[in-house]
């Protein structure tokens, strides 16, 4: 006890001096309280209102090498680093000043004898003194097991690899210290990458094996990220975001070559067979590639970027690499926009129908017109089917909007029948998607229609392709024989494009074949070549067998007056194309079905 007396005396006796010159109407403290002070665990020093250090006790010394009398009369803010940052320097100078009250900070110092330590920094005011306290607490333990629990939380328990919330940090960062403009090419790459097959190996071998298989990937992706020289500038950073799926940030990216470059290594490094414990296993990779300039993009925006290239690898076939490409992200986002306000559409009105001709070859009367549906979208304008209808049948919508151009096209057909009555009045032939005889009851959907309107069956045509009549089976086939017996005439559209099996024309109930442009198109002259004369076979033997099963013909796409003799001469009843009009709106077709204008442009 006398020994640590002794040991304690300068210090004790140099803060007892100090409170007594500067503080004389201070009471001293007991000489237990200065033994307490410098044999305290907590390192501590008394710091004057100048910024010195009056006084420090024994741990203080050792925290930071040296004796306590050593450390008397250095400023403390040299001894704990406050300067480093300004906004601790500047709460240190109001703490000295009486202005604030207490001052906490982390700090990292470094040891005389090398090794570095981290700790907590407090200084506030000694109550009745101009003084203050400084204590200064080791945490360097606290800071490991912090560092140990994040290297955890940030990182995947399978294949070691940063996880997806190290991932976004990272890529925040990256994208942030981009837009600073701190040096760097400030352009980002990623491949986004999933494996193909993965969940048959889980389900066939078990979670055990596909634990092992997502290891030995993570292995060769650092490995290629390595190879190709990422790893060096410390740019880049592979991760797993969860499941079978990987990703390859590369900052500072240096253009797309090199993304692509990445790539193509990550593939063949991934379709290399696989050794796990006796297991030989081959797997692929789909790999979406985004690279781009860091300024305006956001992290969100570049993974959204990234999922969709990826979708796209793997929807054109697997085992490959993808590019963003913005014009096909462009239609994606376009499809998107319409698939989600479609349905509303049809209940704003914002659809309507156009009519082009089916005429007579011989006559040049206008027999019938299909009704066809145009979108008169607030955003993208006028979109004809092509842009839509592909949209309709996935989603289902096409069972509404297809009800309404049925009721639309059989009130418009009616109409002009009353308007201009004839012996022989113009049918009205509707497109009908195979979806709306699966999810739909189109007979009772068409008899009622027919009843609402008032129109002759016979003079209601509907359109189904050649594949989805070749699908017909059980209820469909159901469908369409009650419609044909109802008087509805069914027509097969772009016949000679599907399957082009003639049995079906046996047992379905098709009363119109109509022939797809493409033969059309080989009956004509262009730049003096003479059209391919097989193709005028295949058409007369088409036709031929068409009325021999009782059945008519109209050919597509007709455009010159040469096409319309043709198909004349080989008995093709009917011509549908630009040769005659163009789908136009009702009033147009009024003229047009009037008899005592036939329509042979061109002759």
């Amino acid at each position: 006890m006398s020994a640590t007396s002794e040991g304690t005396g300068s210090a004790a006796d140099s803060i007892r001096s100090t409170l007594t010159e500067r503080h004389p109407a201070v009471p001293v403290p007991p000489r237990d309280y200065r033994a307490a002070f410098d044999a305290a665990h907590l390192a501590m020093a008394l710091v004057g209102r100048d910024g010195e250090v009056l006084a420090a006790n024994r741990a203080l010394a050792g925290l930071l090498g040296g004796e306590p009398q050593a450390l008397a009369g250095q400023h403390a803010a040299d001894l704990v680093d406050l300067a480093a940052e300004a906004r601790t320097w500047q709460a240190y100078k109001e703490v000295l000043r009486g202005r604030q009250a207490r001052l906490r900070c982390t700090r990292r110092l470094k040891h005389p004898d090398g090794h570095s330590l981290w700790t907590e920094v407090t200084l506030e005011p000694v109550a009745g003194t101009q003084d203050v306290l400084l204590s200064v607490a080791d945490i360097s333990d606290r800071r490991d097991l912090q560092a140990r629990l994040r290297h955890l939380q940030m990182h995947d328990p399978v294949t070691r690899l940063p996880n997806r919330a190290l991932f976004f940090e990272r890529l925040s960062a990256a994208l942030e210290s981009s837009a600073y403009g701190q040096g760097g090419t400030g352009r980002i790459g990623l491949c986004y990458l999933d494996l193909d097959g993965f969940k048959a190996v889980n389900d066939t071998l078990g979670h055990r094996v596909g634990d092992r298989l997502l290891t030995a990937v993570a292995a060769r992706l650092t490995q290629c990220a390595d190879q190709s020289g990422y790893g060096r500038t410390g740019g880049h950073l592979v991760a797993r975001l969860g499941g079978d799926e990987f990703a390859l940030l590369v900052e500072d990216s240096t253009g797309t070559e090199q993304l692509v470059d990445l790539a193509r290594s990550v593939l063949d490094a991934v379709q290399e067979p696989f050794d796990l414990a006796g297991q030989r296993l081959s797997v692929s990779a789909s790999i979406g590639v985004v690279e781009r300039d860091a300024a305006g993009t956001s992290a969100t925006g570049l993974m959204q970027a990234a999922d969709t290239t990826l979708y796209w690898a793997k929807a054109d076939g697997k085992a490959r690499w993808t590019l963003f490409d913005p014009e096909r992200n462009a239609h994606r986002m376009t499809r998107q926009a319409l698939s989600s306000t479609l349905r509303p559409a049809v209940e704003r009105g914002e659809f309507e129908l156009e009519y082009q001709p089916l005429v007579d070859l011989e006559s040049g009367a206008v027999r019938g017109v299909e009704a066809l549906v145009r979108w008169n979208h607030p955003q993208f304008g006028t979109l004809t089917p092509n842009r839509f209808i592909g949209i309709a049948e996935e989603d289902g919508s096409i069972v509404q909007l297809g009800r309404w151009v049925l009721g639309t096209a059989c009130r418009q057909a009616r109409r002009w029948q009353i308007e201009q009555p004839s012996d022989a009045p113009v049918f009205v032939s509707v497109n009908v998607a195979v979806r709306q005889v699966w999810d739909s009851d189109l007979v009772g959907d068409v008899a009622e229609i027919l009843a609402e309107t008032g129109l002759a069956p016979q003079l209601l045509q509907l359109e189904l392709t050649e594949s989805a009549v070749m699908g017909s089976a059980g209820r469909p086939l159901q469908a369409l024989q009650a419609l044909s017996d109802m008087g509805v005439r069914i027509a097969i559209d772009d016949f000679g494009t599907g399957y082009s099996n003639l049995a079906y024309l046996s047992r379905l109930p098709v009363s119109v074949l109509k022939l797809d442009g493409s033969f059309v198109r080989g009956f004509r002259y262009e730049e003096g070549a003479h059209p391919n004369p097989a193709d005028e076979t295949i058409v007369e033997a088409l036709v031929q067998l068409a009325h021999r099963l009782g059945l008519t013909v109209t050919a597509e796409c007709v455009e010159t007056a040469g096409q319309a003799a043709r198909l004349r001469r080989v008995g093709c009843d009917t011509g549908q194309g630009w040769l005659y009009s163009r789908a136009v709106p009702p009033d147009r077709i009024a003229e047009m079905i009037d008899p005592r204008t036939p329509l042979h442009p061109g002759e």
